[in-house]
């Protein structure tokens, strides 16, 4: 790239905001997914929408690649930098610019961390429903990016479910707006459109994002059992009941062992997995509802059942599972977390079919996983000073995605594609519905320039620009007609 293109990217920030030493860069040089490293020519630093939207329109001038960066947290890869082009990091626009305790939502930049709107919107008996493990330090603006979800949304959904209006710049430099404090909008959902892109569309700049009603009380159990297949089991027999708890989740014996190390947290002995198992709601509800979840539990003869008897003994569960990715880290210096879905019938047969490809390879795997909608996030243990060990680790990932989908389920509940999963999008879509995507992808970018390099395998689709009409039009897939 030429010096003075790089100088015009430079002109637009303080040049404390505008990093291109490589020991600056070293930080941004992977996310989640440390197995892949870029170094990128350099990171913007911005810290309002105007200086973003300036950025981006630059890039688009120049045709520079850019990926746009929040905390970093993604597992896929999907913020990984590219060697030719810079890095928009958005940590810095972190204001809650509206909250509305009556129309039960928040205005947020894209660098606000998931938990602070949580905490802003606690006073008013409110909070944000989507729970990512990484929530204490992972931004909004990514969770957009890759809709992620989280331990409660078996009940309330994922990220997209709780946006309601987006303002953006695409990679054109166009602002748009869509969507606002309201659900209710004729045409179509641009908000759940964009909701999930993996970055190819462009910058969230504001979110508006629903807020909802704090659940008036919890019940929360922790059940431990002899089995994998015994604790799956149960998770069949509780949605086969009617309940819909917040929370159903599952963690195994290597799970549970390196979440005693990190945390200390105190799990039934004797047990090769534990369920959690959240109710809540208003508190007669609740009442009902314990009683037949007790019954339940009570019939899958787990070893122990031990519910929380108070806000401590909740919070307690809970740290012990949200630390349970980080907290593997104990039990080898590098770990892979996969993400797949397979439909809820089959959850016995694939943990038992995960543990049979673990055994023939000889690398251990941890499964922690959403056992209420079937989300499984193996983690696959290996060293990576070993020669070839981070391949048989990537093969073994490749296995488990190909099973997820040979079985009905998904190469992705929530960790999106990036680059760990896009050679495998045609074990899962036909050569024709990634066209499609692709065309999708050309409509908001047609250069090409946003986060290249994710989610399709091969080379990018080619620009289909043509004046006059919509984005989406030019690609052929509305009509206005």
């Amino acid at each position: 790239m030429p010096a003075a293109a790089l100088q015009r990217l430079a002109a637009l920030l303080p040049p404390e905001r505008f990093l291109t030493r490589p020991v600056e860069l070293a930080a941004y040089e992977s996310d989640g997914l440390t197995a892949y490293r870029a170094r990128p020519l350099a990171v913007a630093v911005p810290e309002t929408a105007d200086e973003v939207i300036a950025l981006v329109r630059l890039c688009h001038e120049l045709r520079l690649p850019f990926v746009a960066r929040g905390s970093g947290t993604s597992l896929s890869g999907g913020s990984l930098p590219v060697t030719d082009g810079i890095v928009i990091t958005l940590n810095r626009l972190n204001r809650i610019l509206k909250l509305d305790p009556a129309q039960r939502i928040a205005v947020v930049e894209p660098g606000v961390i998931n938990t602070q709107v949580t905490t802003a919107a606690a006073p008013h008996g409110l909070h944000y429903a989507p729970d990512p493990s990484s929530q204490s330090v992972c931004t909004i603006g990514g969770n957009v990016a890759f809709n992620s979800g989280g331990a409660h949304c078996l009940k309330y959904g994922m990220t997209s479910n709780h946006v309601l209006g987006i303002k953006a710049v695409l990679a054109t430099g166009e602002v748009v707006e869509w969507g606002g404090a309201s659900r209710e909008h004729i045409g179509p959902d641009w908000c759940g459109l964009f909701t999930g892109n993996e970055g190819l569309f462009g910058i969230a700049l504001e979110i508006t994002l629903q807020l909802l009603p704090r659940a008036e009380c919890f019940h929360t159990v922790l059940a431990g059992y002899r089995t994998l297949e015994q604790a799956g089991d149960a998770v069949s027999a509780v949605i086969a009941s009617g309940l819909l708890p917040g929370a159903l989740e599952i963690m195994d014996a290597l799970a549970l062992e390196a979440a005693v190390a990190a945390v200390h947290a105190e799990y039934p002995p004797g047990c090769e997995a534990v369920l959690i198992v959240e109710l809540e709601g208003p508190r007669e509800t609740v009442a009902v509802e314990r009683e037949r979840l007790d019954q339940i539990i009570d019939a899958s003869e787990p070893v122990e059942a031990r519910p929380a008897r108070d806000a401590e003994e909740r919070a307690a569960i809970w740290k012990g599972r949200k630390s349970a990715f980080s907290a593997v880290g104990r039990l080898s210096p590098d770990f892979i977390v996969q993400d797949g879905v397979v439909p809820r019938r089959r959850l016995g047969e694939a943990l038992r079919r995960i543990g049979e490809m673990s055994r023939e390879v000889g690398i251990r795997v941890a499964n922690v996983f959403h056992a209420g909608d079937g989300n499984l996030h193996p983690l696959i243990l290996f060293d990576g000073r070993e020669a070839g060990a981070l391949e048989r680790a990537e093969s073994l990932a490749g296995r488990i995605l190909k099973m997820c989908v040979e079985m009905g389920g998904s190469l992705t509940g929530e960790h999106g594609i990036g680059v760990e999963k896009r050679d495998y999008l045609p074990d899962m879509f036909s050569a024709d519905e990634i066209g499609l995507m692709q065309r999708v992808r050309a409509a908001f970018d047609p250069l090409g320039i946003a986060n290249p390099g994710k989610m399709f395998p091969g080379t990018e689709a080619p620009a289909l620009l043509q004046h006059g009409l919509h984005p989406l039009e030019k690609a052929g897939i509305i009509s206005r007609e």
